[in-house]
Order: structure tokens, then sequence, then C-alpha cells
């Protein structure tokens, strides 16, 4: 008797979920939890035909926008496409995590780490293009 529980392979994991642009294939979800194999990533390509260049596969093409307005309002509680890790000390994470509940506590603002985050990069962003040389941020990197 075999003790192994079945778990899904990575094709269950990985199966696209959003919608997809005209030339990918939908891959079909399984119908139970056994080892699926994965489709073959790339589609063939007769060898007699062009390479035509273009984005590598789950590179974002949007155009960046630039904002010069410093009444810039951050993203909000929506769907980000963009993600970045940053590492933090004990201490700064207590504060964020202390301002977080100051305002909830103080102001009725019930809002998460990341809306505070994003909140202080457009004001250090809008400071910086207001006051180039003497905003803060020039300041207290060259301090550190």
């Amino acid at each position: 008797m075999n003790r192994r529980a079945s778990l899904p392979g990575a094709a269950e994991l990985f199966r696209a979920t959003g919608p997809l642009s005209p030339d990918e294939e939908a891959v079909p979800a399984p119908a139970t939890l056994s080892a699926v194999p994965a489709p073959d990533p790339l589609p063939s390509v007769p060898a007699s035909a062009p390479e035509t260049p273009g984005p590598a596969r789950g590179v974002r093409q949007t155009a960046r926008r630039r904002t010069r307005d410093a009444q810039a309002r951050p993203s909000g509680r929506e769907r980000h496409d963009e993600k970045i890790t940053v590492y933090l000390s004990a201490d700064e994470l207590f504060g964020l995590e202390q301002a977080r509940l100051q305002l909830r506590g103080e102001h009725g603002l019930a809002v998460d780490r990341g809306r505070i985050v994003r909140e202080a990069i457009v004001l250090i962003v809008a400071g910086l293009e207001a006051r180039g040389e003497s905003a803060t941020l020039v300041r207290r990197l060259r301090e550190g």
C-alpha cells in the first residue's frame, strides 16, 4: 500500500489563470491531481520560417509613465503588476507598523503597510522633482 499523497504537478500549479494573448494557447485544467506532462513551452516553428524579433514571453510591455505632478496619488487598493522586495531592520519595520496602528487608531484610516510605503514613495519622488538638489531625499542620502 502506497502511503504517499498524490500532489499536483508543475502544470497544475503554474497554469495560466488570466486572459491570454491571441498567440498563446490555453492549457486545460487537469481533471485530477495526477502528474500531467508539462506542455512544450515553445511552439514548433518550421526551419524555413523567418525569425521575428519580439518581446520575451512574460515581459511586461506597457508604457512607463512619469508624472511631474506634485499632487500625484499613489495607486491605493488595486492589483499591482510590479513587485519589489525591501529588507528592513527590526526598528524600521516596528516604525512602519507603529505608523499603521497610529493611522488606524488616531485618524480612523485602516491602511496596510504597502499603502503607507506607496504613499511615502509618491511624496519622496514629488519632493525630488520639485526641489531637486535641496530635496530631503538628496540630503538624507548624502548624510548616510
